[in-house]
């Protein structure tokens, strides 16, 4: 009878697993279109309650978002000049170290996943809760298609904002039609109904 070593044994345990974490690994990337793990988040972040979605939905997705608000110099009455929002435009990642790739944020506002499926959405309710950058939202789903991660969506929540917020100064009549993208960071909360 062939006898086999400790070491041998942890050997083949460790290479199995190994093979079937690869494995994992590429349904999920075939399932999304992304090359890192995906993780989701089933409950709901801690919201003020005018942003809370309320009984009926649950959480479907959460990605992690990393970008840039577009404003424009405008003047928005006689003499007077501010920072207007022109869109978002941002990278949709599965991880909260920015990695794993899941779609796109942009003019819409828009949400578009890497296996093709999109919302687009309307602001209900907003709250500032860092002074400092641009404000948490409630949105409502005025279309959405898939099929993908976006499929049937109904709301969405966005939450732990940093930056992003149009500078109050600047603005002029020299420089009207003038662009300016102010970097920022943000969690964005996907519900379907139940």
């Amino acid at each position: 009878m062939k006898k086999f070593s400790v070491f041998t044994v942890f050997a083949s345990v460790l290479f199995l697993a190994s093979i079937s974490l690869l494995f994992t690994s590429c349904e999920q990337e075939d399932a999304i279109g992304v090359s890192a793990p995906i993780t989701t988040r089933s409950t709901p972040p801690e919201v003020p309650s005018i942003l809370e979605i309320g009984e009926g939905f649950e959480v479907s997705f959460h990605t992690y978002a990393e970008g840039v608000q577009v404003y424009v110099s405008t003047e928005t009455a006689p003499g007077v000049y501010n920072w207007v929002f022109k869109e978002p435009i941002a990278t949709l990642y599965s991880n909260p170290g920015f990695t794993g790739v899941v779609g796109t944020h942009y003019a819409g506002p828009t949400w578009e996943s890497n296996s093709g499926s999109t919302v687009v959405a309307a602001r209900l309710e907003g709250v500032t809760v860092d002074p400092t950058a641009i404000p948490w939202l409630k949105l409502g789903t005025v279309t959405e298609s898939g099929p993908g991660i976006f499929d049937n969506t109904t709301h969405i929540q966005r939450v732990n904002t940093v930056g992003g917020k149009a500078p109050a100064t600047g603005a002029n009549a020299s420089n009207v039609g003038d662009e300016i993208q102010i970097p920022y960071t943000a969690e964005y909360f996907f519900y379907k109904a139940e």
